[in-house]
């Protein structure tokens, strides 16, 4: 008999933190009632994405949630972003993130964001990219959101270990490009990049575009800085995995690739910006309406990582009582009786960090028959407490198959 089943992974980007001099984290400090009763009802522990000690990407982490595994699986972030917009990527293609920045005569940076150069701005200086040839290798390049695009080399013998050309810092020279390998195709991939940024920053520097910014006292967008060069991985579907008919829904192209990988059906919802200021309810109605057609759906929320990467506290304490409302939205619609229920985030982002840590991370599974334990707050220190215990992302997929009844018996 056919399982209907519902099953969703609801992921608070960054959602962990480390506490205070007050002993509190963000999350213990903010009104969040639905993620506590949520815990109430559900089974609870502690997650680490990948495993215990390491800090995870938000795409190692997201692949390994979803049951792949990221070291066989992951080449680099450029091929996520490119799906995340849009992009089709075929067999042998290199492809980088990068961002639109300002540098001097000399390639210093200036501006690693170029004053974040408009949506509007970036679409124009997007053509001037795209479609450029070197050494018979098609350059494809896309803006994605204001300052960020994505770049593609296609073409043949090419290769994806090569270093970034971003500093990832102001007031030093874009990085020179070099092969990571003693490869021909990395040594030729170098070569070819080295050439696109003299070639950009040439018909860049006096585009009307920038000129028209000089004038307004803007920093000029006359350079891209390409890093994380991956490859397309052969990678199982989504479906042919777990015989789930799956979707998405998230504001960041970086989640969407990832989906689009995996053969995740992606879900538009308006306003869905990957920020503080997203469309938390939106996103709650979509889910509601997703759980009718699908089996299964991924809900990212980004805006507490932001708030978190930007140190703020105040502001990844009002994202999660935000976040709480969207799920009290989201619980009045669904039952025990058909939806399984996920609740955690995919790594921890402390304030004091400004960045990804190996903190692991609360987790409840909310739904029939689970084994209700005494944690009462859901948080990074009431959930140690819970029945789960301590799990990896790779086995939350294999705990869901097994309460929904699809996955097969091992042995006898």
């Amino acid at each position: 008999m056919k399982n209907e089943k519902k099953c969703v992974i609801f992921i608070i980007d960054g959602l962990g933190d480390r506490p205070n001099e007050q002993g509190k984290t963000p999350l213990m400090d903010a009104k969040t009632p639905t993620m506590d009763k949520i815990a109430k009802e559900g089974i609870c522990g502690l997650m680490n994405a990948i495993d215990i000690g390491i800090r995870p990407g938000s795409d190692t982490a997201h692949l390994s949630i979803l049951g792949y595994d990221p070291y066989k699986v992951y080449t680099g972030r450029g091929p996520l972003e490119a799906f995340g917009v849009g992009l089709d990527l075929k067999e042998g293609d290199v492809a980088f993130r990068c961002n639109f920045a300002t540098v001097d005569e000399n390639f210093v940076v200036l501006d690693r964001r170029a004053g974040r150069i408009s949506p509007e701005e970036a679409e124009q200086l997007e053509k001037v990219i795209d479609g450029l040839e070197i050494d018979g290798v098609k350059i494809i390049f896309k803006s994605s959101k204001g300052y960020r695009g994505v770049l593609v080399l296609r073409g043949e013998g090419l290769s994806c270990k090569v270093s970034d050309g971003d500093p990832h810092e102001e007031g030093v020279k874009v990085n020179e490009i070099k092969p990571l390998d003693d490869s021909k195709e990395a040594k030729r991939t170098a070569e070819i990049l080295n050439k696109l940024l003299k070639i950009v920053y040439e018909k860049l520097n006096n585009h009307p575009i920038n000129e028209e910014r000089r004038k307004k006292g803007l920093p000029p967008a006359n350079i891209i800085l390409p890093r994380g060069a991956g490859v397309v991985s052969k990678i199982e579907k989504f479906y042919d995995k777990y015989k789930m008919k799956g979707a998405c829904i998230c504001g960041t192209g970086l989640i969407k690739g990832i989906a689009k990988m995996v053969g995740l059906d992606p879900i538009e919802v308006e306003g869905a910006t990957g920020t503080p200021n997203t469309n938390f309810m939106g996103k709650a109605k979509a889910l509601v309406d997703a759980l009718k057609k699908y089996d299964f759906v991924l809900v990212n929320v980004k805006g507490a990582d932001e708030a978190s990467h930007d140190g703020n506290y105040d502001l990844k304490k009002e994202v999660l009582e935000k976040i709480d409302n969207m799920l009290s939205y989201v619980f009045e619609h669904i039952s025990k009786e058909d939806v399984y229920f996920v609740l955690t985030g995919d790594h921890s982002t402390p304030i004091e960090m400004k960045d990804h840590s190996a903190d692991p991370i609360p987790i409840v599974i909310w739904g029939k028959s689970v084994r209700v334990d005494d944690v009462e707050n859901f948080n990074e220190f009431s959930c140690a407490k819970g029945g789960l215990h301590w799990i990896k992302g790779e086995h939350i997929m294999k705990i869901l198959l097994d309460l929904t009844g699809r996955n097969e018996k091992f042995g006898a």
